[in-house]
């Protein structure tokens, strides 16, 4: 920086990427496509990047990095519309970490270790049982999935009898079996992209000889990531999903263990309800209340 005024493109990602992996050249051209750099242009259309584009820059990946901010807050911020009141520059500073954390996002990433608890086994009997209910009455050959959608969930629940709720557990009939090469095709992803959402624990396949399958739910999750990741959101800040949906499942299994631990069949069908039912409770309290943290910008 001494020798000259401004760094080029190349000479940046190069100061940048010791301290983060994974930047790239594309990475820096993305975030100024969305308006979160301007560097300086040459005549030739070559990028300037003075000192002050290098801090803004740093801060923007400092933001990706370790408070996991979607480029939308981010850019806010930038903006000067984000609720950090003391900063007194166009953005924070970079170490300034413990002022630009929303309220809303601090508690999304949970205790230590969270991210590692295990789904617990009772789950999977529950949404076996919840989509068995589902389908009574269905036809004989309800279980095979219409080739049109693999994953087996349709977009509404068809089979189930008019005014009953919806049950989020209930991930219907299946029997999809993927390899890594068919789960790519199915869901767009480039397969970097998708060997990143598999080391962020969010697409798990399941081994089986020398080969890993990938169930419907794989499927669908790889779908939905691909959405976000189109949006320039990384594997890694979906990881947020992946706890807040571990946390409340911890939650609910202390709330219906008692009654799964009962011998009396009765009771673990009420068990198996009462899990769908405050599964869908839960579904719509968190809509409510994104709503309503999003207020303002919608």
């Amino acid at each position: 920086m001494a020798d000259h005024a401004h760094l080029s493109i190349g000479e940046v990602l190069s100061l940048l990427q010791d301290e983060f992996p994974d930047v790239t050249i594309s990475k820096i051209r993305f975030l100024e496509s969305q308006g979160l750099l301007d560097p300086e242009r040459t005549p030739s259309g070559y990028r300037k990047f003075y000192e002050d584009d290098i801090s803004r820059l740093r801060w923007i990946l400092t933001q990706q990095k370790e408070n996991f901010l979607p480029l939308k807050v981010i850019k806010d911020r930038l903006a000067g519309g984000g609720s950090d009141p003391g900063a007194t520059a166009p953005f924070p500073g970079a170490n300034d970490r413990a002022s630009s954390t929303p309220p809303s996002e601090a508690t999304t990433t949970g205790p230590k270790g969270a991210g590692q608890m295990p789904p617990p086994i009772w789950m999977a009997d529950a949404a076996r049982a919840a989509a068995a209910r589902s389908h009574e009455g269905a036809p004989a050959d309800a279980t095979s999935s219409p080739p049109s959608n693999p994953s087996g969930r349709p977009d509404g629940d068809s089979t189930a009898a008019p005014g009953s709720r919806s049950n989020p557990l209930d991930a219907g009939q299946s029997s999809v079996s993927l390899t890594f090469g068919e789960l790519v095709s199915a869901c767009g992803l480039e397969d970097e992209k998708l060997r990143e959402l598999e080391r962020f624990g969010l697409v798990v396949g399941h081994a089986a000889g020398n080969e890993t399958y990938y169930d419907g739910e794989a499927l669908v999750i790889a779908q939905k990531a691909a959405g976000f990741l189109r949006h320039g959101i990384e594997a890694r800040h979906l990881r947020m999903f992946k706890v807040g949906a571990e946390r409340e499942a911890g939650f609910l299994e202390q709330v219906v263990m008692p009654m799964m631990k009962q011998r009396d069949p009765s009771a673990r069908q009420h068990a198996v309800e009462t899990l769908g039912e405050l599964a869908a409770l839960g579904e719509s309290l968190r809509a409510a209340l994104l709503r309503r943290a999003l207020r303002d910008h919608l």
